[in-house]
């Protein structure tokens, strides 16, 4: 009985040399190279048009490879499996063979042409796998579209000036978002008085164009603000056109619907949006005991909740000292990034741009209706916002690989927990939620950047300014007021696990 011919390393190597290939010093197989002909076409800064041609000699030894694994087992009519001749074999399964090795042909092309690093690929290519054929005679030639990170000359980033602003929390800021947070905990009690600025008002709110209905949403309860934020639009004046109402007034507004709304047919259109008034409620704040203390997060005393509220503030003022630098630093560093980013790119990356920036708002303490108003600010500015977002990253992105800036876990980790602070819930859930939903690479992104900026602030001058805190007068709604708009829902925070940090992040 003859012995396994895959224990003979002599005929291990005669096997891998019929397939092309050289062994390594660990025994390993080295793929041969394709011979390529590649034309790279750029319509913009970030697209390619590539045309590959695969050569001959590549495709019949693609060919020759496919056979040989396939003569063992070959079942050929009148032929024990794997002793037909090799001609009948290749006669009667090219067409088969043919596509296997066309998809393996385009695996191993793609691949080769991405490690060659003739362009940073930001997308998957777009390619017509049906219009590819493996011809009978000739090279095969396919092409593809794929979305590509520009080049450019990295701006000068080093000794920027940038202003910086700073603030000292007075006792009168802690109680004031002391008095804030303790609304979670407060009851909702029926008001006699008429609708006013603070005051919680019960609506059902319906948007027309012309007699058309577009939208409705009955029983909505918001906080009564100078501005109510939708999706799409935005109601300014809110609080004055709904103060002194009473339960039963009904009263309208206009509003013009984004240009970067879901439903295109009513984009930037002015539509008209009623309300009616059903009940008005205030806030009855509970009284500040032992028993609510340990509610509120295990606090052992007044000082020590007050404690943590400030260093929530401290939090929240160190996310406005990141967004000016990072306003302040980005229009310096995309003041000559004049290229064009392709509209599909700016779509398919405007939700990205807001999870990252909800993401960056719920690691800073905010709270979910500060959120929620954000995230309408940004979906109806989104293709400016995602535009001018991209382009910031592709510079950070280079400093970063220049100087070697990477993510390690416990940068994760940090980023986790801070946003845990937020949402009340533990670390572990946290995490398993962006998992889950993808985002992981999302916070990558944040973290990379957040280094890269900080790396450019040690590098700046700064000017320090006194910092007004901005009055918050924006009540958000997760509406489209121009219609069904397939735009998922921010996640509400949920207090469960974490209440003392919960409390904190108020």
């Amino acid at each position: 009985m003859s012995a396994n011919p895959t224990d003979d390393p002599t005929i291990d190597d005669q096997a891998v040399a019929m397939e092309g290939g050289e062994i390594d010093d660990e025994g390993l197989q080295e793929p041969i190279e394709l011979t390529l002909d590649v034309d790279i076409d750029s319509p913009s800064a970030c697209e390619r048009h590539v045309t590959v041609t695969v050569s001959r000699e590549d495709i019949d030894r693609y060919f020759d490879d496919a056979f040989s694994e396939m003569m063992p087992s070959a079942a050929v009519p009148g032929f024990r499996i794997g002793r037909a001749p090799r001609k009948i074999v290749e006669n009667r399964f090219r067409k088969d063979v043919s596509s296997q090795i066309k998809g393996t042909l385009l695996m191993d092309a793609l691949e080769q042409i991405s490690a060659s690093g003739k362009f940073a690929a930001i997308s998957e290519p777009e390619l017509d796998l049906e219009a590819v054929e493996v011809p009978e005679d000739g090279p095969m030639t396919f092409e593809f579209d794929i979305e590509v990170r520009p080049e450019f000359d990295l701006p000068k980033w080093k000794g920027l000036e940038i202003v910086r602003p700073v603030q000292e929390f007075s006792d009168e800021d802690i109680q004031k978002q002391m008095v804030s947070m303790l609304t979670r905990y407060a009851q909702m009690v029926p008001s006699d008085a008429p609708a006013g600025e603070d005051k919680y008002v019960t609506l059902n709110i319906t948007s027309r164009d012309g007699d058309e209905v577009l939208q409705r949403a009955d029983d909505e309860m918001i906080r009564v603000r100078p501005v109510l934020s939708f999706e799409d639009c935005r109601v300014e004046d809110f609080g004055k056109l709904v103060e002194g109402k009473r339960p039963g007034d009904k009263f309208t507004a206009k509003a013009t619907i984004s240009a970067d709304a879901e439903n295109e047919p009513v984009r930037g259109k002015e539509i008209d949006i009623e309300f009616e008034l059903l009940e008005v409620k205030e806030l009855k704040l509970p009284e500040l005991t032992p028993e609510l203390l340990d509610e509120i997060g295990d606090y052992a005393s007044e000082e020590e909740l007050r404690e943590g509220i400030r260093q929530n503030l401290q939090r929240q003022l160190e996310y406005r000292q990141q967004q000016k630098a990072r306003q302040q630093i980005t229009e310096l560093l995309v003041e000559s990034a004049d290229w064009d980013l392709p509209p599909g790119l700016l779509k398919r990356q405007s939700r990205r741009e807001m999870e990252r920036a909800i993401m960056e708002l719920r690691r800073s303490g905010f709270s979910e209706s500060d959120i929620r108003a954000r995230g309408n600010e940004i979906r109806q500015n989104s293709a400016a916002n995602t535009g001018t977002a991209l382009k910031e990253h592709f510079i950070l992105e280079r400093i970063a690989e220049e100087e070697s800036i990477d993510v390690g876990d416990g940068d994760y980790e940090r980023e986790i927990f801070l946003m845990s602070l937020q949402s009340g819930e533990s670390p572990r859930r946290v995490r398993a939620q962006l998992e889950k939903r993808g985002l992981m690479d999302v916070l990558r992104n944040q973290i990379v950047e957040r280094k890269v900026l900080e790396l450019v602030q040690s590098e700046a001058k700064f000017k320090d300014e006194k910092f007004e805190p901005p009055k918050n007068d924006v009540e958000g709604l997760s509406i489209a007021m121009g219609g069904d708009a397939e735009i998922p829902e921010l996640t509400e925070a949920k207090p469960d696990e974490d209440k003392k940090a919960e409390a904190a992040a108020e």
